[in-house]
């Protein structure tokens, strides 16, 4: 894309940076951290329900496959904000080429001649 139109590479730079400002793989990684954490604290719970009762509880198997449900959905976000994170990238390393190109990066090229 070399147009040298400054005022479409300044449109499409302008779009670039609002779209990489919501960051939605940090956001998929947080989730997929906060549950993993959350799956193995229900986890060790329920392992201690079974360990310690004489009759298998009710409360124990709910918690089982809570942790279990847990952990698909940190995976499943995982996967997602992998999958973001490598747009964003290329997203990241267009917008470096346009700040480049529009000499943004350059100070000598905005002091006043």
């Amino acid at each position: 894309m070399m147009t040298s139109n400054p005022q479409e590479l300044r449109a499409r730079l302008d779009q670039l940076q609002a779209s990489l400002s919501t960051r939605e793989s940090t956001t998929r990684f947080a989730h997929a951290g906060v549950a993993t954490v959350i799956a193995s604290l229900v986890g060790g719970a329920s392992g201690k329900l079974f360990y310690d009762s004489l009759r298998t509880p009710l409360l124990a198997w709910a918690a089982a496959f809570l942790s279990l449900g847990l952990l698909v959905y940190a995976f499943i976000s995982y996967r997602a904000g992998r999958k973001v994170l490598v747009d964003e990238l290329k997203q990241y390393e267009s917008m470096l080429a346009l700040r480049s190109e529009l000499r943004l990066d350059d100070p000598a090229a905005l002091l006043p001649r």
